[in-house]
């Protein structure tokens, strides 16, 4: 375990900030990354967007504290980061990536990472912006965001070996991957639940004869 958590692997993990096509041609060709601590940036970012939802300042967020269920909120950050690595994995694999799985699962963790790092600072100014000076609030997250999504672009394009047109192509693909994993997902669910309901029918009608 202390190998996937050792200090190089977390300063690692912020090397890859600065330098993300080396770091992530190094994930993937020298194993430099790490699955365990990609999955703690996933579970982290969740906590992080709950913590935000529950005390940015109501001049950002009108959402009410009530509604904000930590737990299923994090239950579908790891839905979606699954879905994503599944769906693009699915998808390299017709289009001769060279990324294995935990490549693309550690990339998307790391790349999580500017978000974390911009959604803490963000959550604390909110609370002392005047109501005219929400826009350092939305740059802050902006920022974040933006950075984070073209980590990922960077990573996706780098572990496939891919040019930034098929880049851009697999990350439509992957989105329409995971749409059609949830279809059949849901497909199954209803599928299964209506075999289910038939088998108890069936037993109610032989209890009570």
């Amino acid at each position: 375990m202390k190998k996937y958590f050792s200090r190089d692997k977390w300063k690692y993990s912020f090397y890859c900030l600065t330098h993300p096509a080396d770091g992530f041609y190094e994930i993937r060709h020298r194993d430099r990354g790490s699955v365990p601590i990609a999955l703690f940036y996933v579970v982290f970012y969740a906590l992080c967007y709950s913590w935000n939802r529950l005390g940015a300042s109501f001049i950002v967020n009108d959402t009410n504290p009530r509604s904000v269920d930590a737990v299923s909120e994090l239950f579908g950050v790891l839905l979606l980061f699954l879905l994503l690595c599944i769906g693009n994995w699915s998808i390299t694999c017709l289009m001769s990536g060279e990324g294995r799985l935990k490549d693309i699962a550690i990339i998307i963790g790391y790349s999580l990472l500017p978000m974390i790092l911009t959604l803490i600072p963000a959550t604390v100014i909110s609370q002392i912006v005047a109501q005219n000076e929400e826009a350092f609030y939305y740059i802050i997250v902006f920022l974040g965001t933006a950075y984070s999504m073209l980590l990922m672009l960077i990573g996706i394009m780098t572990i496939h070996n891919y040019t930034l047109l098929k880049t851009l192509i697999t990350v439509f693909l992957t989105i329409v991957a995971m749409l059609i994993i949830i279809f059949c997902a849901m497909m199954i669910f209803s599928l299964v639940s209506q075999v289910i309901g038939f088998f108890e029918s069936v037993y109610t009608e032989l209890l009570f004869r």
